[in-house]
């Protein structure tokens, strides 16, 4: 799994003008979670630039002062009116210990029931898995290419080395739906 560096700064002062003033001066306050203590820091918006805007998932190496900790997102929060980021929450992770994440999905291969006139579907973007952090893959690929039409890949039927599946066995992945022009060819043939 990728990682990125994101540099910040511990916080002093924890109340709420604290906080305002540093969300007026570009900062975003934030807390690291799960080791022995809670750690509350700051850090420049553009630092997590990389970390939001993408639809992969990343480790992070939190620099908070000179002391490194393994993380990753737990929640973020923006500002309802202008969709600003105002809060992350970090939980930092250990080489010993399963961590619960979601990854994303990426489908390879085209799938039969394309070929025949319909229309793929991916139900899920992103599965929940559970497993150590050196077993983490970037992304969970899944070969469509003998799924045929009106067809789905559940759950249930994917399995990775060392990793645990969280979501519900029997909830689709992706599918192939029939579309009204493959009906209407059926039809015809019929």
């Amino acid at each position: 799994m990728q990682t990125i560096e994101v540099k910040a700064v511990k916080r002093e002062n924890l109340g709420k003008s604290a906080t305002k003033e540093l969300r007026n001066s570009g900062k975003v306050p934030s807390v690291l979670y799960g080791g022995e203590e809670i750690v509350h820091f700051y850090a420049e918006q553009n630092e997590f630039r990389k970390l939001l805007f993408t639809p992969n998932v990343y480790l992070i190496n939190l620099n908070v002062d000179g002391k490194t900790y393994n993380a990753i997102i737990k929640d973020l929060q923006f500002h309802p009116v202008t969709d600003e980021l105002i809060h992350i929450d970090f939980l930092q992770i250990f080489e010993d210990k399963a961590i619960t994440i979601e990854i994303p999905v990426k489908l390879e291969g085209l799938a039969e029931g394309v070929k025949a006139g319909g229309k793929l579907t991916l139900e899920q973007r992103k599965l929940r898995v559970k497993g150590l952090m050196k077993d983490l893959p970037d992304h969970l690929t899944i070969n469509i290419s003998k799924l045929g039409l009106g067809k789905g890949i559940q759950v249930g039927s994917l399995s990775y080395p060392n990793l645990e599946l969280l979501n519900a066995k029997n909830s689709v992945v992706t599918s192939v739906k029939l579309t009204r022009a493959a009906r209407a060819a059926a039809q015809q043939k019929g």
